[in-house]
């Protein structure tokens, strides 16, 4: 049998890991990793915006020391790289988010918590990790509040709202599976019994959108955010933002940071990819608030890419999953490793000795029909 580290060692790209993920899950669980909303347009559009800009690389800036360390939203960091939160890891793997946290120890990045995590905020704690706790507003404030307070105990440092999700967006695949969570796996902190929703698995449905829409709040609105400080000390991050005008609004509603993104292509089909929408919300920030990037990164130039767009840094989703499913928290870990590596590479490769004089880097885009366009911070 071959050992997992050797096996994990000719993974050399995430695209590597993603093509042994999908033989090591079960077709169901790979959709629902994968999959986006209704067409999936906003999912494929991520990725386009990413390959539609080329970095204009600087010369002669003495790189023989090159440091990816950043700080990420007042979190000192390996690299300006979170743990993008996602639901029911051990969907994949049975340590779940234990092991992508212990990964991401490993790692010196932070990890954001999902609400719908199918293992406790207390036992992810116990893995030292920087942790962030992700939250959906929920119609029951009392469990809401409660579920908040078991997260700033834990000992989570910042609290990431997800405010793109009134209702969980059409997503074929699953209704196309009639997805529903296995036995074993449910929402720790929703009290949900685990496999609960097999036993309510429809033709057609998702098992697990019925979840959600009963227990999301689809009212919430800019004044709760008062409420929600009252219920915690952890600095507040929204993760969701695509429009300028909401960036603004958040800014002077004392936020610590925003995430722009579409969800992975996950809700609105048809919504703008965050990487699109990046310079103007980074406009519409004043400088102390850090605007963060989700969405499609797949290798160390798109972090690149990213900081150069005006990102202080980002979020990395499925590429987690993917590592997870194929050799647990040695998988992340080698994903993360991966993703260190290729940055430090592209930094050196574009003149760049530390993540300040990323963001300095200008980006080229080659739109249809050959002509290269410059535009300075991305």
């Amino acid at each position: 049998m071959t050992h997992p580290d050797r096996a994990l060692g000719g993974l050399l790209a995430l695209a590597d890991v993603e093509r042994a993920a999908r033989t090591a899950m079960p077709r169901a669980v790979w959709d629902f990793v994968q999959g986006g909303s209704g067409e999936e347009r906003s999912l494929v559009a991520n990725r386009a915006a990413l390959d539609a800009r080329y970095l204009v690389p600087r010369v002669l800036r003495d790189v023989s020391r090159v440091s990816t360390a950043a700080p990420l939203a007042g979190e000192a960091a390996a690299m300006p790289v979170a743990v993008a939160p996602m639901a029911y890891q051990r969907l994949v793997h049975p340590a779940g988010e234990v092991a992508s946290a212990e990964a991401a120890r490993r790692a010196g990045v932070p990890f954001v918590v999902p609400l719908l995590s199918s293992v406790p905020v207390e036992e992810i704690a116990e893995t030292g990790a920087a942790l962030w706790f992700q939250m959906y507003p929920l119609r029951d404030r009392e469990a809401m509040s409660g579920v908040l307070a078991r997260a700033e105990a834990a000992g989570c440092r910042a609290l990431v709202l997800t405010v793109d999700v009134p209702r969980m967006g059409r997503r074929l695949r699953d209704m196309r599976n009639s997805f529903a969570l296995p036995p074993g796996v449910g929402a720790a902190h929703l009290g949900e019994p685990a496999g609960e929703t097999t036993r309510r698995r429809r033709v057609g449905m998702s098992a697990v959108a019925r979840h959600t829409r009963e227990a999301f709040d689809p009212a919430l609105r800019w004044e709760d955010l008062e409420w929600l400080r009252e219920q915690t000390g952890m600095p507040l991050i929204l993760k969701g933002v695509l429009h300028p005008e909401d960036a603004r609004r958040a800014a002077a509603s004392g936020v610590q940071g925003l995430i722009v993104s579409n969800h992975g292509g996950r809700q609105l089909d048809g919504a703008v990819p965050g990487f699109e929408a990046l310079p103007a919300i980074r406009e519409a920030t004043p400088p102390g608030i850090a605007v963060l990037y989700d969405g499609g990164v797949r290798s160390g130039a798109d972090v690149l890419r990213a900081l150069a767009r005006g990102a202080s840094g980002v979020l990395l989703g499925r590429p987690v999953l993917w590592g997870l499913a194929v050799g647990g928290r040695r998988g992340v870990e080698h994903v993360l490793s991966l993703l260190r590596q290729e940055l430090d590479d592209a930094m050196a490769l574009a003149g760049c000795r530390d993540v300040g004089e990323a963001a300095e880097l200008v980006l080229s885009e080659i739109p249809r029909g050959g002509q290269h366009r410059r535009t300075a911070s991305g």
